[in-house]
């Protein structure tokens, strides 16, 4: 029988097992799929084409590197299970939901070994290269503590003189742009790796709401290019190299994308990485033109966490201020299990 919810909404389908949702699994799609098409008609569920109020679901990074424990940059937040609790308040949110999203987004980070925020990119003196979780700042370049690496040049397609120009401006960049410093985290999302893969309890909720719905899933990959870090899904840390050349592109079509839309929710992590620099760049895109559009947003509070690396890196009162900002704009700061219709100014 079909799980009973504690609030309005549709109840959570009988597949769904929320003590899954910090494993590895496959999606068994022709099963799923008949039941989907059972339970739309069941629930009277229209195509999502009908829907005169649209609301888009976008899903950050939902990927095994950063949701499943023991995997590369599982975001445990404080309470260690972060992202493993918020899977599975996102799944409910989709399967109670499924009636009014219109459209799912998710973003897939995606990474090769040659880039310059994994340990390949960087050599000390003695060779080494420097540890996961190793913050490197403009200072530490001037100083010599770090160094492009030149036997990446050949595969990059750049001269050694360049890579080490780069370093140093890119981490310039940074710091003038208010960011943070480049941090060299662990290999993670590698393009073809099974830490790619979307969390496997989200893949299939994502790919339930598609038959159910009649609602094609807009996958956004970003991440890949070697000299800059992507952590927005709209746009890189920095845009141009030393000589003004292009090294990252803006995703202005997914911006205008979700201006279509008459509300926009976002979940995923990390909520004080990518999640919050998609926010930031959302904001700062609307701020630039109509301003009342930032009213359309809602930002998923408890489907959502910081990255936390104990006795390392804590990211949760930059995270939580970077909310606050975000709730001051106007954006909407809201829980899951509080049913959408009930959410302020709300239409649907």
């Amino acid at each position: 029988m079909p799980n009973k919810g504690p609030h309005n909404g549709l109840p959570l389908p009988a597949h769904f097992d929320p003590g899954k949702t910090g494993e590895v699994g496959r999606v068994p799609y022709l099963e799923r799929a008949g039941e989907a098409a059972r339970w739309a008609k069941t629930h009277s569920l229209r195509p999502a084409a009908d829907d005169r109020r649209r609301l888009c679901l976008v899903a950050v990074d939902v990927q095994n590197t950063f949701c499943i424990p023991g995997f590369e940059l599982y975001v445990a937040g404080r309470s260690g299970t972060g992202a493993v609790d918020d899977n599975r308040r996102l799944c409910e949110f989709i399967y109670r939901n499924l009636a009014v999203i219109t459209e799912i987004c998710p973003t897939m980070d995606t990474h090769r070994v040659m880039q310059i925020f994994h340990p390949l990119w960087l050599v000390n003196d003695k060779g080494e290269h420097p540890a996961p979780f190793t913050l490197v700042s403009e200072e530490d370049i001037l100083k010599g503590l770090w160094k492009f690496n030149p036997t990446l040049c050949s595969s990059l397609g750049i001269t050694e003189e360049y890579g080490r120009r780069h370093i140093l401006y890119y981490t310039r960049k940074l710091k003038e742009g208010g960011k943070y410093d480049l941090t060299i985290w662990p290999y993670h999302a590698m393009l073809g790796g099974i830490g790619h893969a979307l969390v496997a309890s989200v893949e299939e909720a994502i790919f339930f709401h598609s038959v159910a719905r009649s609602s094609q899933p807009d996958f956004h990959v970003k991440g890949d290019r070697p000299l800059t870090e992507h952590y927005s899904v709209l746009g890189p840390e920095v845009l141009q190299g030393q000589r003004d050349e292009p090294i990252g592109q803006k995703s202005d079509k997914f911006y205008k994308k979700l201006l279509e839309f008459d509300a926009v929710v976002i979940a995923g992590q990390a909520k004080s990485h990518c999640v919050a620099w998609t926010i930031d760049d959302l904001l700062k895109d609307i701020l630039a033109g109509d301003r009342s559009l930032v009213e359309k947003v809602y930002l998923l509070d408890d489907c959502t966490s910081s990255v936390v690396v104990p006795g390392v890196m804590d990211y949760t009162e930059q995270a939580e201020a970077a909310f606050e900002r975000f709730a001051d704009a106007g954006m909407h700061v809201v829980h899951s299990t509080d049913p959408v219709e009930s959410w302020p100014g709300i239409r649907l």
